[in-house]
């Protein structure tokens, strides 16, 4: 399949072609022509229609040919116009765009009536355009993911530890939270939820005791007698386990209760307790502790994130999704939000052409002072070379009525003589 520059090319030298093919016709025509003129006057306006089709195909020839190269590789003056003054080119075509395209004037109103907010809603809030936009939006986040160095993250995560985790004092704070749980009764939950799993444990490690007892008792007590006294431990330990679980009241519970109360008062006004807090909190986010705590919760984060952005059907593409149909959906609904978002895109446009146009027409300019010239004036020709070779086909027809025309004239000026 032809690629566009090929397709070009090749209309180019077919039009070529053709008006060449119609000057040899005209020369072929001007030959018989002035060899039969003799026989029989006629022919005499075949020859000098051929002879002013000549004179037009070649001129238009040599004009067209001009523009691009010297005609005939012969350097006369005024040829090979395109790649002589490329970069004046490059510099008029820099200023007309700035001065008929990059104007408040016309960007404002073509900017306006694209109506931009409104399209964009109307793609946005599509279920295929929403879809399309959340794959693009995850495709982008993915990407600078994967691209993200880790060490500046883990700095930073670090910095912001340390500021406003490990600096702050934990004591105080813990502490009245505390106090506000057991005053509110939230305590009994964790007391029957410690008392259950002790029970749990005690019921299904007899041995325990049994060791305990044996290995305290003297070795002269028979092994029965140890048993039975593991038993009876682990039997009572169980009952009291059971009885703190059912009674609200039971003095051990009540006991845990006021310990817990003591406790959290202590974290609030006791130096000595909060000290202890406080050097309990630095020795479990050290330097290195923390720092390899904030590189696994990194690490996982952000392959989470990355096997979410790649499936379709996971709750954060889902919800990503979402979030952009309801933005189409809003810029539909809430005029003043288009409104203002099509003044901003206005301003924006008309802030560019005037602050930056002659950036912008500079990137022109200079893009085309950086070609070659004879690529220059190549990729020119088979722009507007196709239709230039209209102008030789044309010159040669008006030429060829122009020579019968004036050998028509000079015929009825001499009969009349």
């Amino acid at each position: 399949m032809l690629s566009s520059q090929q397709f070009k090319a090749a209309a180019l030298a077919r039009m070529k072609r053709v008006a060449t093919a119609l000057f040899i016709a005209m020369a072929v025509l001007f030959v018989t022509g002035l060899l039969l003129q003799q026989r029989w006057e006629p022919f005499s306006y075949l020859r000098a229609a051929a002879e002013g089709g000549m004179v037009g195909a070649l001129a238009d020839w040599f004009a067209v040919t001009a523009l691009f190269r010297h005609p005939l590789g012969l350097k006369i003056p005024h040829t090979n116009l395109i790649q002589r003054k490329k970069d004046e080119l490059g510099a008029s075509l820099g200023s007309f765009v700035q001065e008929n395209f990059l104007t408040a004037q016309v960007l404002g109103p073509k900017v306006r009536e694209l109506r931009l907010p409104q399209r964009a809603g109307i793609y946005l809030a599509s279920e295929a355009g929403a879809r399309a936009t959340g794959a693009q939006l995850s495709v982008t986040a993915s990407g600078l993911l994967k691209t993200l160095d880790d060490a500046p993250v883990l700095d930073l995560l670090r910095t912001l530890a340390e500021d406003y985790v490990v600096a702050p004092e934990w004591s105080t704070t813990l502490g009245t939270l505390g106090e506000r749980l057991v005053t509110d009764g939230h305590h009994e939950a964790l007391i029957d939820l410690l008392a259950e799993r002790a029970e749990e444990w005690v019921r299904a490690n007899p041995q325990v005791f049994t060791e305990v007892v044996a290995g305290r008792s003297p070795h002269w007590v028979p092994r029965m007698v140890d048993d039975l006294l593991a038993s009876k431990l682990q039997n009572e330990l169980v009952n009291l386990l059971g009885a703190v679980r059912a009674n609200r009241g039971h003095v051990l519970r009540l006991s845990i209760a006021s310990w817990l109360a003591d406790f959290t008062r202590s974290m609030q006004h006791d130096p000595a307790t909060i000290a202890r807090v406080e050097a309990f909190k630095h020795s479990l986010l050290g330097d290195q502790a923390l720092l390899e705590l904030l590189g696994r919760g990194w690490q996982s984060l952000k392959a989470g994130l990355l096997a979410s952005l790649a499936d379709p059907a996971s709750p954060l593409r889902v919800a990503l999704t979402q979030a952009v149909q309801a933005t189409g959906r809003r810029l539909l609904t809430d005029r003043a939000l288009a409104h203002n978002l099509q003044e901003r895109l206005e301003g924006a446009a008309t802030s560019l052409a005037t602050n930056h146009g002659e950036a912008l027409v500079g990137l022109v300019s200079d893009t085309v002072a950086a070609w070659n010239p004879a690529e220059t004036s190549h990729k020119l020709e088979l722009q507007v070379g196709r239709d230039l070779q209209f102008i030789r086909i044309n010159g040669t027809v008006i030429g060829a009525l122009a020579g019968l025309g004036i050998h028509t004239a000079g015929q009825l000026i001499l009969g009349v003589v």
